[in-house]
């Protein structure tokens, strides 16, 4: 079996954290972040391997933040925890999948104009050169 076709075909976990790194040098891959029922993207973050371990070992959505530095568990502050139903991996073992459900409030710390956490961190489009609003409640 060849390298390659070892690492895309195997069932041997070999993540490569080392593709990227994040601002102060941490290793990381991006995460997505999917809703398991609505299958909505609800965001983009990086892991690095403590995250990932975290993640898997307590259930809940957890990331490394690349703007603070840290360990960044989903709803800690903001109390919009994602549970962790399942995590893929891409084939060449460079990205996750995160799986979730989100036990209360949205997924994004922004909020929308009635105060409500916004559900996905993509609540904007693209629409004749400016952003313009999506609407997801």
């Amino acid at each position: 079996m060849t390298a390659s076709n070892q690492l895309e075909e195997s069932s041997d976990l070999q993540l490569s954290f080392d593709r990227f790194k994040s601002p102060a040098g941490v290793g990381v891959i991006p995460v997505a972040v999917q809703d398991i029922d609505s299958r909505e993207v609800l965001l983009i973050a990086h892991a690095n391997q403590e995250a990932l371990d975290y993640a898997l070992k307590h259930r809940i959505a957890t990331f490394w933040s690349t703007s603070r530095n840290e360990l960044w568990i989903k709803g800690r502050t903001s109390g919009n925890e994602l549970e962790l139903i399942e995590v893929r991996v891409n084939c060449e073992q460079n990205s996750l999948l995160y799986l979730v459900r989100p036990k209360r409030g949205g997924a994004c710390h922004t909020k929308d104009a009635q105060g409500n956490y916004r559900k996905s961190c993509f609540y904007r489009r693209i629409g004749d050169a400016k952003l313009e609003f999506v609407n997801h409640r």
